[in-house]
């Protein structure tokens, strides 16, 4: 006879997908709730942060990259954004076909608003880790998102050659 299937993984084993899943959608939810007066969202706080941060040449096709998310989610983002006014898209200069996303002053200022809620949250969630810890996390963190990366770039790249 066989076993009983076990959904639910004992409570000391932690996998990775799932707890970085339960992370990201409970600081999102409570980022969701803090700025929501604010009329900002997480991803569009996200985008403003890039673009304020970073101003120079972020295409869409590039911010889809920096978000890990596809080209049509962003395109739908920037359109309201746009709509927004709390974004614009200038031409690139060196490509034609391009356009460059910038922070409008509008979206300067959200940004500038929200960025504190944000810093504030981070920090709420990081004391949950020792300090000591703290930057071994992130930079752990980060190699786990390079890795990710590599790999959907390498997959990515096998399915546009199986096509063809």
């Amino acid at each position: 006879m066989a076993s009983p299937v076990t959904i639910a993984d004992p409570p000391q084993v932690h996998r990775l997908a799932p707890t970085l899943r339960r992370c990201w959608f409970q600081l999102n939810q409570v980022f969701r709730r803090r700025i929501s007066e604010h009329t900002c969202t997480p991803d569009q706080f996200t985008v403003l942060r890039w673009l304020v941060e970073h101003p120079t040449d972020v295409t869409q096709r590039i911010l889809a990259e920096l978000m890990a998310s596809d080209e049509n989610t962003i395109a739908s983002l920037v359109s309201r954004m746009e709509g927004a006014k709390l974004i614009a898209r200038t031409n690139h200069e060196l490509d034609g076909r391009c356009n460059v996303l910038v922070a409008t002053t509008q979206g300067q200022e959200v940004y500038k608003r929200v960025k504190p809620i944000a810093m504030a949250l981070q920090n709420q969630l990081m004391a949950s880790i020792p300090a000591d810890e703290r930057a071994a996390f992130l930079v752990n963190l980060g190699r786990i998102a390079d890795a990710g990366r590599e790999m959907a770039l390498v997959e990515r790249a096998a399915q546009r050659a199986r096509r063809h």
